[in-house]
């Protein structure tokens, strides 16, 4: 940080209270809860570590620790890779722990990880918190492919998970670099990506964040906020060209990190200024946010969801969207309601009401997605998961009422105009007296 005379200062020792305003705190500490004791994993790109923004990175993860979040730091080097190659002339065979590693190329590798591992140390130490470089990855040799011998270049055998797991309780923000130690005790160039994804396994960590000097992930040229898994490891199967090469490492390693059990990857720009805390506590984000299967994110309301839906809902009650249903309405009917989340925040809602007298029939409701998120297939989604769940439960017929949606039922989710006359009598009486007039929809689940 700088003084008003223009003189650089060391970030005080209380970070939490000098880089967050009060006004940010009730929004920040609606998360606490959530995230308190969950394991983050934190890859830091080798440029972002050469960045200006590279100290204030470092204390917002001294931010993260005083909220009660444990963190472990991984970093790259293939920026001071490249560099050293040039200012030693020493040719290079590989910079990122991908390809063929030559003893040339490890020596350059293990100069540049103990000056990258320094550099985290001196920042964390200035935020008064403990940190230890760690010798906790074993690897074997990558061996020969396609013919070719990999040298020096290694691939994750094994994880201390219970070294690193004393660390993190001993307060202990454990520092782990992209070089492994074989079975002989020698040192092998692990992918820095890779080994993020490795450690969120052993550790079972809640998220591995990806700090980059890139906005986030994008796929065919579009930057895309979230992506969800399934889509993501389709695009890499079957068209990989439409993600940059420089970001299709940490596009296969989210996969793979998803499918090894981390909830959520994210893929942030380590140069904005509080862009990780700004990635972690708020509904937008800033970059690009990776997520399990299409329906994960759905689940069925509780009654802490109340508050949210009623909040949720309230612009679209004003702009006569819904009908309007007090806080003690949606309690009374919370079994109805199913949210999405993204990131444990509550950005749309649906119904699905069951008619005890007309078994065969079904109704999605009181749709709402957060204005931010729309446009983004989340509504049908929402309304298609709603279909699924009347499907197994044998309902041959699913209704939906609209008073300016109806648009979107038939021409995304495949709805049908009918008669309100399709209506059970007890949901016929209560559309005659609301006067909404609004368009009955219907689809056959068959």
């Amino acid at each position: 940080m700088s003084t008003g005379n223009g003189q650089s200062t060391p970030p005080p020792s209380n970070a939490l209270a000098t880089t967050i305003k009060p006004t940010d705190l009730r929004g920040i500490l609606k998360y606490v809860p959530r995230f308190q004791g969950q394991i983050f994993i934190i890859a830091l790109d080798g440029s972002i570590i050469a960045d200006e923004n590279f100290s204030n990175l470092l204390v917002d993860v001294a931010v993260l620790r005083s909220l009660g979040i444990k963190v472990l730091l991984v970093h790259g080097i293939g920026l001071q890779i490249q560099e050293l190659s040039t200012l030693r002339g020493v040719p290079i065979t590989d910079a990122f722990g991908t390809g063929v590693t030559d003893a040339a190329t490890l020596d350059l590798a293990i100069r540049a990880s103990s000056r990258v591992s320094h550099l985290i140390l001196e920042g964390l130490t200035q935020n008064n918190l403990k940190a230890v470089i760690t010798n906790s990855v074993r690897a074997l040799p990558l061996g020969i492919i396609k013919g070719v011998d990999q040298q020096f270049t290694g691939k994750v055998e094994r994880i201390d998970k219970d070294f690193l797991i004393s660390l993190i309780n001993e307060q202990v923000v454990p520092l782990v670099s992209p070089l492994a130690f074989g079975p002989d005790g020698k040192t092998l160039r692990v992918n820095s990506d890779l080994l993020a994804a490795e450690l969120a396994e052993a550790l079972q960590a809640t998220k591995v964040i990806y700090l980059t000097p890139h906005a986030g992930l994008e796929i065919n040229g579009e930057l895309r906020p979230q992506v969800a898994v399934g889509l993501l490891r389709k695009v890499l199967e079957e068209t990989p060209e439409q993600i940059p090469e420089i970001n299709r490492s940490k596009a296969l390693n989210a996969v793979r990190a998803i499918d090894t059990g981390t909830p959520r990857v994210h893929i942030v720009d380590g140069r904005i200024f509080d862009g990780l805390l700004n990635e972690i506590f708020s509904n937008e984000g800033v970059g690009t946010l990776i997520y399990g299967n299409d329906y994960q994110q759905i689940r069925k309301a509780t009654r802490r969801d109340v508050r949210f839906i009623h909040s949720l809902t309230r612009a679209a009650v004003k702009r006569e969207e819904l009908i309007y249903r007090t806080q003690q309405a949606i309690e009374k009917n919370i079994d109805q309601f199913f949210v999405f989340e993204i990131d444990e925040n509550v950005i749309a809602c649906v119904t699905l009401i069951f008619y005890p007298d007309k078994p065969l029939l079904a109704e999605v409701g009181s749709l709402y997605v957060l204005p931010f998120y729309q446009n983004r297939g989340i509504g049908k989604k929402m309304v298609d998961y709603g279909c699924l769940i009347a499907k197994e439960r044998g309902v041959a017929q699913i209704i939906a009422l609209s008073t300016q949606s109806f648009g979107f039922f038939t021409n995304t989710c495949g709805f049908e105009e009918a008669d309100k006359s399709i209506l059970p009598e007890a949901r016929l009486k209560l559309y005659d007296e609301s006067g909404r007039n609004a368009k009955v929809l219907t689809k056959s689940l068959v």
